[in-house]
């Protein structure tokens, strides 16, 4: 009776699951091979820990990291009885008006969102001090819509209450350090090239990820990164992604194959780096095939952070 009871009480997840993600039921069994393992790990990191942890998770741009964010959430909670909260980074951009008042201040490329320096990094920084605290008062979570590049109103706003177990956080450029002179010297591409000739650009991004965003990697507890096979598998990951979101928003406020081909230049620096280094930085690797499947992995106890 348990067995069924079990049964059921799985199918009252995975099925919203599935159709929140667009996915086959073959997901679940894909999933309960890979990453089930992983929330048993976080849920013993946790109880060790006896406080609230944050796990990172890192994954350029179309590799799934949403999806398996949302995976581990689930699964913590049915499976392990967590009170879980899952945020992206994404849902931390500075709202358009902000970004454009940044491109007239800064650099007109700081108006397309993605890379540091479009993020609202305080926001971030007290949404994960207030969850991480232990206590009982309400917490607002923004909400960013991709179709409407610009961040969700207030009605949009999810409000957590009471104690948190864990946060998972992911984002494209998680665990990204800032780079030397000599290496922001020269263009990665055309965009650089062109659009960012005396790289006045990626000089303010890589100030950022130096002042705002490396001083926040000492809160997290686990790093989990889905390594791509390269930079090249990124054009076709995010044009299913546009089609996806096409699929739900009517086609409003999604790119064309130019736009998104010039889109993904933005992140082109940062994204070759990720996945040059931190392989060696994080406790949990899952290389993915071109498809986006996992093809292995591999657990580090002490990386090198």
């Amino acid at each position: 009776m348990s067995e069924i009871l079990t049964a059921i009480e799985r199918a009252q997840w995975q099925k919203p699951f599935l159709e929140r993600h667009d996915l086959h039921e073959d997901y679940l069994a894909y999933a309960q091979q890979w990453f089930a393992p992983l929330s048993v790990a976080i849920k013993g990191h946790q109880s060790g820990a006896r406080k609230p942890v944050l796990i990172a998770i890192n994954g350029c741009q179309g590799s799934g990291k949403t999806t398996v964010c949302d995976y581990l959430r689930v699964d913590l909670e049915e499976s392990h009885g967590l009170r879980v909260v899952s945020l992206s980074l994404d849902d931390f951009y500075l709202t358009r008006a902000e970004r454009q008042e940044l491109a007239r201040v800064v650099h007109p490329l700081l108006s397309t969102r993605g890379v540091p320096g479009t993020h609202d990094m305080p926001l971030l920084r007290s949404t994960l001090a207030a969850l991480l605290a232990q206590t009982s008062d309400a917490v607002e979570i923004p909400r960013f819509d991709k179709a409407l590049d610009d961040r969700r109103p207030g009605s949009g706003v999810e409000v957590v209450s009471g104690d948190v177990d864990v946060v998972l956080l992911e984002g494209w450029c998680l665990g990204a350090r800032g780079q030397t002179e000599a290496e922001l010297a020269e263009p990665v591409n055309d965009l650089e090239a062109c659009d960012d000739p005396d790289g006045k650009w990626r000089r303010y991004v890589n100030e950022v990820l130096l002042r705002e965003f490396e001083p926040l990697y000492a809160l997290v507890d686990l790093w989990v990164m889905l390594a791509a096979p390269s930079f090249d598998c990124v054009y076709q990951w995010r044009l299913e992604q546009e089609q996806k979101l096409a699929s739900r928003s009517c086609g409003e406020g999604i790119m064309s194959a130019s736009q998104l081909s010039r889109f993904i230049q933005f992140y082109e620096r940062i994204t070759r780096q990720c996945l040059a280094q931190l392989p060696g930085r994080s406790h949990y690797v899952y290389q993915l095939d071109q498809h986006r499947q996992v093809k292995g992995h591999q657990y580090c106890a002490r990386p090198a952070l």
